[in-house]
Order: structure tokens, then sequence, then C-alpha cells
């Protein structure tokens, strides 16, 4: 959750931002692709006059990210950071995607723990989210707060959804994070593919983004589960799409391919132009492999939606909508309340928070019930007294 960031810098921050080493590199490649985007898009809403906004304007610029970057300062994983005066920061695995980490905040009196976004136990990449055994305040997420994600296998739905849309000369487009998700599909294609198990069709990643957070996967190949082996053999059975002009041929392309694209949830990036020439068709197939938030396109969709709205016109979904939540990188309820068994004795005070308000509320009450603690799910811009004592 670093892509508000270079507004932060924009607008004046111009403290210290603490993060771990992978999260870094990976900001290096999120931030400046997310100003190019905006900038993108606000010269896209100008030209055609679609957005409510005159002149439409980016949040923050690619050079805006890129100056934002400076603040960056990386820590290793179990070294207590000095911060500022008396505080101290500790980063743990949350095992969600690389980089990704639980933050304990102590004083010398007390600490304040934030799970983040926490991984789940059984990931095919990322290893397990590490436990924390004490806190005397814990903010945790609820992301998934009221729901078990599907356990059906997410290799053979893919597998299954794969040969049919070939089979009727489809394509399948798969919206995509760029981190972590991406990777996530590439290791199941590539072992389908090896394994003979889905036709020997080609394997698009058109996204730069991902492209090159897949280069970072690599590099940290120590901080998951695939061997550096096996990302090597990713690269082998993937068409990375680098430039623009590639892209533009892709998109018409109409044999039988599997093409990978961001941004996840739809809402951006080089996935709409996929989008508007794939939805229509009804040989095709759109894969979602994780959350949809509320409003985004891929929301739309996977709720039945028969058109969706780009770049200002409307484009018929005649293809077939798919989910994979099962490959979801986010832990569910019970894997959120097994990573909470492990604390020793109940923090003073838990705080659910990064949730819909029915999940936060559910993940609340399972909180009270199942563990007996305090738990509230706070407002926006609720304050609360920690007490030190």
């Amino acid at each position: 959750h670093s892509g508000y960031l270079p507004a932060l810098v924009k607008n004046g921050f111009n403290g210290p931002v603490y993060c771990t080493q992978a999260t870094q590199e990976l900001c290096k490649v999120l931030l400046p692709d997310a100003g190019f985007l905006q900038e993108e898009d606000a010269r896209l809403a100008n030209k055609w006059r679609y957005s409510k906004h005159s002149p439409a304007r980016p949040l923050y610029t690619e050079e805006d990210a890129v100056h934002s970057l400076k603040r960056l300062e990386p820590v290793e994983f179990h070294e207590q950071a000095s911060l500022v005066k008396g505080l101290t920061g500790l980063f743990r695995p949350a095992g969600h995607i690389l980089g990704a980490s639980t933050l304990e905040l102590a004083d010398g009196r007390q600490k304040l723990v934030f799970s983040g976004d926490l991984g789940r136990p059984d990931d095919l990449i990322m290893e397990p989210p590490e436990p924390v055994l004490e806190a005397d305040y814990l903010v945790v997420e609820s992301t998934y707060g009221n729901r078990r994600h599907d356990q059906s296998d997410a290799t053979a739905r893919l597998r299954d959804i794969v040969n049919k849309t070939v089979a009727r000369g489809g394509i399948v487009l798969i919206p995509s994070f760029a981190v972590g998700r991406a990777q996530a599909l590439l290791y199941i294609l590539q072992e389908l593919k090896t394994q003979g198990r889905i036709p020997n069709v080609p394997v698009y990643l058109n996204s730069p983004m991902a492209v090159r957070a897949t280069e970072i996967f690599r590099r940290f190949h120590k901080e998951h589960r695939l061997t550096h082996e096996q990302c090597l053999k990713i690269d082998e059975n993937t068409h990375y799409v680098r430039t623009v002009e590639e892209s533009i041929d892709l998109c018409a392309q109409r044999y039988p391919a599997i093409i990978i694209s961001a941004s996840g949830m739809a809402t951006g990036g080089r996935v709409l132009h996929h989008l508007k020439a794939l939805a229509p068709d009804h040989r095709n197939s759109i894969v979602f492999p994780g959350f949809q938030a509320p409003g985004t396109r891929g929301d739309a969709m996977l709720n039945g939606a028969a058109q969706i709205k780009i770049h200002g016109g409307y484009y018929p979904v005649a293809a077939e909508i798919h989910s994979l939540d099962s490959l979801s990188a986010h832990a569910d309820a019970s894997e959120i309340i097994d990573w909470l068994r492990h604390f020793k004795q109940a923090p003073k005070m838990t705080f659910v928070t990064h949730g819909e308000p029915g999940p936060a509320d559910a993940m609340r009450l399972r909180i009270k019930d199942e563990l007996g603690w305090r738990c509230t799910v706070p407002e926006y811009r609720d304050e609360a007294m920690l007490d030190g004592e």
C-alpha cells in the first residue's frame, strides 16, 4: 500500500519512510509506473472529455514518484530499527507479497503491532506469515473478515478454463496485480504446460510493472518458496511484452493464447485495451484471480454486468467471467484467527481495520467470541489513547 506515498511527498511530507529492502525495490518500479499511468489517463480523459474534471489532472506524476523514492530507508527483517527518539520498529515477514511485513512499534513501555496485509499459510509462492507472540495493542486487517476462501484447487480450475477456452478458439485474459499474483499465475501455467495438462499456447505478460516485478522476485528468491531455477523456468515459458508497439500488436491477436495484464481490478493499465478487444467475444474467458473492490470494473463483471465503461465508451461483456478466489494472497477469516492464536495473551485492545464494514464487524465478533479479546472497529478519524502504564 505504497501508492499514495508520492502524493504525500508532493504535498509536503519530507520525513523518512521505513520499509523492507524488497519493498524499496518494488517501489522503484511501482510508483513511477503509477505516476506515468495517471498522467496517461489524464491525457486521454482531456482528449476524449470523459472526465467530470476539467481539466483532468493526475494525483501525482512520474516525476513526483521518482522524487518520493528518495525518502525510502530500507530495514532488514528482524532488525530493531531506531525511528524517532525513544521509538523502535521491527519488521517481520507477513507472507502477503514480496517485502510485505507486520510492524511492531515499541517505546520501552509498550508495544503496538500492525498486522498489515496477512498472507496465507499455504500460498504457492510466499512463505506463511510469521507469528507475533505479544502486543499491548494490535491493529489487524479484515479484508476477508467474513469469508473463507474457496477451497477448490486453483490449478485444476485454471486448467479447465484454459482447455475449454482454447478448444473454442478463444483467449484467456487474466487481469492481475503486478506483484505476487502475476508471478503465482506464471508459475501455475508453467507447471501445467510442463505436465502437458494444457495446450502449449503462448503465455504473455503484458505489464511493464509486472515484468520488472518478476525480475525482482528472481533476485529475492530466498524470501519466497520458488528456487532460482524455478524462476528461470518461468522466464523461459513467458513472452514478456515490454513496448507499446508489442502491446498494440497483442491487442489485435485473435488466436488462442493466455494474457496476464495489470491492473488486477481492471481499474487502469494495459488490461483495459485487452478488455475492449476481448470482452465482447463469447469465445474468450476473463479470469479474476483475487479480491475485487466494490465499484471496480472487476467487481461489476463478476456480478454480471452486461457492459463496462472504458475510456468513455461502453463495451458489451459476452466473454465467460471467472473468479479464482482460492488464489487470493489475503488470509481469509479463519486464517486470520489462526494467526491471532499465536499471541501468548490478549492485547489490551485490538483494532480491526482494512475491510468493508461487514467483514470488519464479522472479524470483530469472531475475535470477541472465539478468543475473548477486547475488540473494536474504529471509524475514520477516530482517536484512541494508548495507556502506557
